[in-house]
């Protein structure tokens, strides 16, 4: 579904993103770890377009979108829930929602599975979503890129600042997707019980390069965790 490579981009004269290839599969989760500061972020911005790359090549469902749009990336089916999910505070939770649809032809419905996989927006229709908890926000930041569609869902850091009933919730709509086989999923993830128990295959970063790669099932064996913690 999406492939990447020789992907570099700079900060000035920092080199932030070094030379990074891989892909992602529809059906399958996608897991990118790291500590802080080695680039994820800026990878999944420029993978959606708002950062330019220096260089390098992104392709998604076959077609180049080195250098498309944000909003062409969005149109072509790349669905993207930012860290600190950014939803309109201002606006209700059906508003939030509807923001979702803008690239669907007009009049389209939010799809239901946005409800069955969050009960708890359809009940919160009308509230505002700054009145939200946390982990609702999260919910409701996922549902809206969920609204349009998407082949390809990009999640950065989904359990941030995130109670821990609603991560699981969270979890099981991602592995709900993931199984549909329709969808690939590219996770940007700090915590690693959560990224392993999603991860088909996963991607360790450091200081802008891909340093370490495998099976989600093999992390713990590949060490893993130790390398994060070095």
């Amino acid at each position: 579904m999406l492939t990447v490579n020789g992907l570099n981009q700079y900060y000035g004269g920092s080199h932030i993103l070094r030379n990074l290839s891989f892909a992602a599969e529809a059906g399958k989760v996608t897991a990118i770890l790291g500590r802080n500061g080695v680039g994820k972020s800026t990878l999944l911005k420029s993978l959606m377009g708002l950062l330019p790359l220096a260089s390098g090549r992104v392709e998604f469902a076959g077609n180049d979108l080195t250098r498309a749009a944000p909003h062409q990336r969005v149109r072509a089916g790349i669905g993207y829930v930012p860290q600190g999910r950014e939803i309109f505070p201002r606006l209700t939770v059906h508003e939030n929602l509807l923001m979702g649809l803008a690239s669907r032809p007009g009049g389209s419905d939010l799809p239901e599975r946005v409800f069955t996989m969050f009960p708890v927006l359809r009940q919160m229709l009308r509230r505002r979503g700054g009145d939200l908890s946390g982990g609702q926000q999260q919910q409701l930041a996922i549902g809206r890129a969920l609204a349009m569609g998407p082949k390809l869902l990009i999640l950065d850091e989904p359990t941030e600042g995130i109670q821990p009933s609603i991560i699981k919730d969270i979890e099981r709509a991602i592995r709900s997707l993931a199984q549909g086989g329709e969808m690939a999923i590219l996770l940007v993830e700090q915590y690693y019980d959560f990224a392993r128990s999603l991860a088909d295959q996963y991607l360790v970063m450091e200081r802008g390069e891909i340093i370490m790669r495998g099976r989600g099932e093999d992390m713990d064996k590949d060490g893993v965790l130790a390398a994060l913690a070095v």
